[in-house]
């Protein structure tokens, strides 16, 4: 671990939405390994938590919080020529902001389809492309995407952001191979549903009406959500996993965390899908 540690030093990591949960976790994590966080958050009036945390550990001056709202690309432009500007390379991205909308296909309206779209995915597309260039000039990157088991596995009543995040696979997968020539690495991250409050601001806005045919599956789906959210682990390892990549020589174009999702992936490739499709509607309707 110390060599990882040291490969830090003096490179500048971009990461987005950092006010609360994988984002400020991760920008802890790579100011602690010498990297120059570059914070992007939509308010950063909402930095307190992550700068508290930061001095906690001591890594405060190695942290910028600036002002990126991933959906509005004349800022996400302005981040990227101001981190450019201050530190002169740009060596680590963590497209990590996003939201989660869910419900049953036919009670969700169509603005949040195209909301989660928007945030998840576009606003993912708008920062790749503002660092392309910079990374593409100084011959070395490394684009990490936060994706997800929702990214390999669809779930009932987690249609929307299940979209976003096989939309974002798809185009990581292009992405790769695209950028390989010029020395960028492309990473893709699929965590479980640990235990931040992503999951409880999304929890918070599935519901369905008292007269809905779905709303006893949804309750299925939720308990099962909440359940294996707070049976994950340390969402904390999810940091020292994008730590790792970041100060790695030698990465893996895809990690998956914890070991229930590895086994939940490994279940969705290799059975018949008449298999893992009775044997999921069952461990739901077990929750």
């Amino acid at each position: 671990m110390k060599n990882l540690m040291s490969k830090g030093k003096n490179q500048t990591a971009l990461v987005t939405g950092t006010s609360s949960g994988f984002g400020l976790l991760i920008s802890i994590e790579l100011a602690k390994r010498g990297f120059n966080v570059v914070a992007g958050m939509r308010r950063p009036e909402a930095s307190a938590p992550l700068m508290k945390a930061a001095n906690l550990a001591g890594v405060a001056e190695r942290i910028s919080v600036i002002e990126m709202d991933i959906t509005k690309e004349d800022q996400v432009i302005a981040a990227v020529e101001q981190t450019a500007v201050r530190f002169g390379t740009l060596d680590v991205l963590v497209n990590n902001a996003g939201g989660v909308w869910g419900g049953f296909t036919e009670e969700v309206p169509l603005s949040l389809w195209r909301e989660q779209m928007e945030t998840n995915f576009i606003g993912n597309v708008c920062v790749t492309q503002a660092v392309l260039p910079l990374m593409r000039k100084q011959g070395s990157g490394v684009i990490i995407q936060m994706s997800s088991i929702s990214g390999v596995v669809g779930f009932p009543g987690f249609g929307p952001y299940a979209a976003s995040k096989f939309a974002l696979e798809g185009f990581s997968e292009c992405l790769a191979l695209e950028v390989k020539p010029f020395g960028i690495d492309v990473v893709l991250v699929e965590p479980g549903s640990y235990g931040t409050d992503i999951w409880e601001k999304g929890f918070a806005g599935m519901q369905a009406p008292p007269n809905s045919p779905y709303r006893s599956m949804l309750e299925s789906v939720l308990a099962y959500a909440r359940s294996s959210a707070s049976s994950s682990g340390n969402p904390q390892e999810v940091a020292d996993l994008i730590g790792d990549i970041a100060c790695s020589s030698r990465r893996r174009f895809r990690y998956m965390l914890p070991r229930s999702t590895v086994w939940t992936a490994f279940g969705r490739k290799w059975l018949p899908d008449r298999w893992f499709r009775r044997l999921l509607m069952s461990t739901l309707q077990r929750k």
